[in-house]
């Protein structure tokens, strides 16, 4: 078992590196992006945000129009993608990117980072729970630990 990560002696400015973790999505049973080329992102009170290389993504994607800016990575780019089992299903501004991050996070340029579902995620092949609340992307596993940012009550943090 991997050792227990506590949200709170993560990093204020969040930290960027390479993870050796193998990464799944799943949706509908079908693999949508496998990967153990990927980052993730550390800040304090979040669980880790995983930033999956393009070229693991097994579905295409269409860009969306909605965009968002992060304090520490800059302008992000949303993206829908069509449910592999109904094309008519298609899913808005789960996912995001950064086209043009800022210098600190310039690794991650064009990687995709999900949503913890309408898809199942996977870390190392247990399914991860989504970070509490709608705005923060973080998946949550058995060796996280501490409160996390993200439900009610918690916006100040």
């Amino acid at each position: 078992m991997p050792p227990k990560l506590n949200v709170h002696n993560f990093p204020r400015p969040p930290l960027l590196e390479k993870t050796p973790r193998h990464l799944q999505i799943r949706w509908n049973n079908q693999l949508i992006a496998d990967t153990k080329d990927a980052y993730w992102v550390l800040e304090t009170t979040h669980p880790p945000t995983y930033y999956l290389p393009p070229n693991s993504l097994l579905l295409p994607l269409t860009r969306s129009s909605h965009q968002s800016y992060c304090e520490w990575k800059g302008a992000a780019t949303y993206w829908n993608i069509a449910n592999p089992g109904d094309g008519a299903d298609v899913v808005k501004n789960r996912i995001w990117s950064y086209g043009k991050p800022t210098k600190g996070f310039s690794p991650i340029k064009d990687y995709l980072s999900f949503y913890a579902g309408p898809w199942d995620c996977f870390v190392d092949g247990e399914k991860v729970e989504a970070q509490p609340g709608e705005f923060y992307g973080g998946w949550m596993t058995s060796d996280i630990e501490g409160p996390v940012k993200g439900g009610p009550g918690t916006w100040g943090w």
